[in-house]
């Protein structure tokens, strides 16, 4: 846990509900607080540029803009007004027609869910607390952008799986994996001043497995489960004809107990503290358009931290984030249309933009998961360029399973000229003398994951047995061929699946 606390305030709540709220609440407060060893109290601004310039604020805009740009022709990305910068809020330069839709606490949208707080924001849509006051429960509220019909795409998927999984003869493992999916509880529009927003309600989940892990270790048992409850919710996608299309921790969540329905809206800003706001102000000093809210809200984590997780909530483990999915059979995606970030995504996505991808995405995306899962730190440098992501990949998997067309193209010197588009932006190996290899993947094992459990040893270290197993399932999923990786079901099959993570599944 960080080490700066706010006093919880006592409610009136179940004996039962206290023990676990109060917990998760310290935890809210703090990650208020502090997010990455910085104050969030102490929050600063600049000059926000471009929306198409955007980086780092957050693993959606910024890496993808480019896809996206093409994607929503409705959005007009030309000249777009200036905001001075928050930390931990959404791109505020996309508070225009086809962007966000403004949001402020105490909305009544729909005539019925109440905002509470905000939990998070991606690049098409922002997510809120919001509490039903139909049903008296609290729910998590999606808002997608106006501008695009992607954000519709994930509670039409989300409905073709619980069917098809509802109509279907499943298998016993697959059929205890439909609760590793989102369920949508609502679905509505919303008319705004940026257009028609598709909205809809999610079970509550505590936050995702990148906030938890950030810095920290999941115990051995823990990170085993979740790797078994993430890999059969993957194999249940598949079994139903779906790519998932964004596998990465920021879409990995846990529930929460549905005893937190029990608070009063006063009660829960009470435990868990009030909402953090902050004005928007335009860099020019103009009056704010009606296109963007008044205030930002610096999203509230609900979440344990990974040291503090148990079993139970690796077993309240939910894949979520399907605006990304897609079926083969009746769609293609090409590898340069994936908004996957590029440190998780397939190599296949960079060197041939213009070729379908497939199942075998996910794949390698899982595989990466799976690493930070158990060992709190990427296997690739999310923050290098596509050229240093991919050389680190050569490091540590070898280049001897590289295409050969891949290998003529990235060998190709820096000063050689490039026709097309697409050849400018295939991945070119970065000169020698401006980089440090990556290690190999035995000793980046060692390196990345194990000694980091050998230093916490409370936490679980692998044996040698076990680390052999673990490895040998890495390579066959991190294959650069994406024919040659492994299915999900070999994945499940594999001998550490078999012996260490899904005899403990359930």
């Amino acid at each position: 846990m960080f080490a700066t606390r706010r006093r919880i305030s006592h409610v009136s709540i179940s004996h039962g509900l206290l023990s676990h709220v109060s917990g998760l609440a310290q935890t809210a407060l703090t990650a208020r607080r502090c997010f990455n060893g910085t104050c969030r109290r102490s929050i600063t601004r600049r000059i926000s540029p471009s929306p198409l310039l955007i980086k780092g604020q957050d693993d959606v805009v910024g890496a993808r803009n480019r896809a996206r740009a093409r994607l929503f022709s409705t959005i007009s990305f030309n000249d777009p007004i200036e905001y001075e910068w928050i930390e931990g809020v959404e791109p505020l330069a996309l508070y225009e027609p086809g962007g966000y839709h403004p949001v402020m606490v105490d909305d009544l949208l729909h005539r019925r869910y109440r905002i509470v707080d905000k939990l998070g924001h991606g690049g098409y849509s922002t997510i809120w607390l919001a509490h039903d006051e139909q049903t008296t429960r609290y729910v998590a509220l999606k808002i997608g952008i106006s501008g695009q019909m992607l954000p519709r795409r994930e509670p039409s998927i989300l409905s073709a799986l619980s069917k098809s999984v509802a109509n279907q003869e499943t298998a016993p493992e697959l059929l205890d994996a439909s609760t590793t999916l989102p369920e949508i509880l609502d679905v509505f529009n919303v008319q705004g001043p940026n257009g028609i927003h598709v909205c809809y309600t999610k079970t509550l989940a505590q936050g995702n497995l990148k906030e938890a892990s950030f810095s920290r270790l999941f115990p051995i048992e823990v990170a085993r489960l979740l790797v078994g409850r993430l890999a059969l919710a993957v194999s249940l996608i598949h079994s139903r004809g779906y790519v998932h299309g964004d596998i990465h921790l920021r879409n990995v969540l846990v529930k929460l107990p549905s005893t937190i329905d029990e608070l009063s809206i006063g009660d829960f800003r009470k435990t868990f503290g009030e909402p953090e706001t902050v004005p928007i102000l335009r860099a020019d000093g103009e009056p704010l358009p009606p296109n963007a809210p008044p205030m930002a809200v610096v999203p509230l984590y609900l979440g344990r931290m990974a040291e503090d997780f148990t079993v139970d909530d690796a077993n309240g483990l939910i894949l979520g984030d399907f605006g990304e999915a897609w079926a083969p059979a009746s769609e293609d995606r090409m590898g340069g249309d994936c908004n996957t970030p590029v440190a998780m995504r397939a190599p296949e996505t960079l060197f041939e933009p213009d070729t379908p991808v497939s199942y075998s995405h996910d794949i390698w995306s899982l595989g990466t998961a799976i690493w930070e899962i158990l060992g709190m730190g990427f296997i690739f440098d999310e923050a290098a360029t596509t050229d240093e992501i991919v050389a680190q990949q050569i490091d540590m998997l070898g280049s001897q399973g590289l295409p050969q067309a891949w290998r003529e193209h990235w060998e190709r010197p820096k000063w050689e000229e490039l026709v097309t588009e697409t050849e400018v932006n295939v991945p070119r190996r970065p000169p020698g003398e401006e980089r440090e290899a990556w290690p190999p993947l035995e000793e980046a094992f060692e390196v990345f994951v194990q000694r980091y459990r050998r230093e916490q040893e409370a936490m679980g270290v692998f044996g040698e047995e076990e680390t052999r197993a673990i490895l040998e399932l890495m390579r066959g999923m991190l294959r650069f061929k994406p024919e040659e990786r492994m299915t999900i079901q070999e994945v499940l099959q594999s001998e550490w699946m078999t012996k260490w993570a899904l005899p403990r599944d359930g």
